[in-house]
């Protein structure tokens, strides 16, 4: 049965694999060319596991920013985590030794792959589950540090330009958005966000848009819920 739950683990983990490694070697590299070597990118992939957070940390190491920068830095760019995370609290909730684990693995991507709460056929009891979401969540962050250690291998040997490469973030979150808005018949959710996001920025500008914008949505879906409960 163990077994079983491994290779159906490792199934679902397969889409976010081929972008985690092409994305981590991208990070790779930049923290090689910015004269952090393979061990950074390990340590970094192992410990953060934050990909965008990982990709402007690179600008805040090699810059030499304060503590109380990186921190402001990381709030703001990590935020949207606390946002997505609610709906996750009654699927993690019992998770029991998985659970510190499963909330620090919480990606994006991680996200998109448990958010909609499907099990595989024949996972039933609650052990099993669990452990069913730690290995997807296992396998997201095995593809991620070996992404990250293949790319400072790379960048140590093979010359790389650099520029746009921090746009390969922005790639993959069009794609997680993609396959949410095919896999879902409710688009809602969806478009509040994209109008939520949009008017945030336009009102605040590109540097003060993203915390405005997570608010503006959880207060928009929070009210569509709770009128969907109250019709229903």
């Amino acid at each position: 049965m163990k077994k079983r739950i491994i290779r159906l683990a490792f199934i679902k983990s397969l889409p976010v694999m081929a972008g985690y490694i092409v994305l981590g070697i991208g990070f790779g590299i930049l923290l090689r060319n910015a004269g952090y070597g393979v061990l950074w990118s390990f340590a970094m992939s192992l410990f953060i596991y934050a990909g965008t957070m990982q990709y402007v940390g690179v600008g805040l190491i090699s810059g030499g920013a304060s503590i109380i920068t990186t921190a402001i830095a990381t709030v703001m760019v990590n935020a949207r985590h606390l946002f997505y995370s609610i709906s996750m609290i009654e699927r993690y909730k019992g998770s029991g030794k998985y659970k510190p684990y499963l909330i620090f693995a919480l990606t994006d991507e991680t996200y998109s792959l448990l958010s909609d709460g499907t099990i595989p056929e024949g996972i039933s009891p609650q052990n099993d589950v669990n452990l069913y979401r730690f290995l997807v969540s296992f396998f997201n962050q095995c593809y991620w540090v070996t992404g990250s250690v293949l790319g400072s291998l790379l960048g140590a040997v093979l010359p790389f330009s650099t520029e746009g490469i921090e746009f390969s973030m922005t790639a993959l979150f069009i794609a997680s958005f993609t396959e949410q808005w095919l896999k879902t018949r409710d688009h809602v959710p969806a478009l509040t966000g994209l109008l939520g996001t949009l008017v945030c920025l336009i009102v605040f500008g590109t540097e003060r848009f993203l915390i405005p914008a997570m608010l503006l949505i959880t207060l928009v879906l929070t009210v569509l819920r709770n009128k969907r409960e109250v019709s229903g």
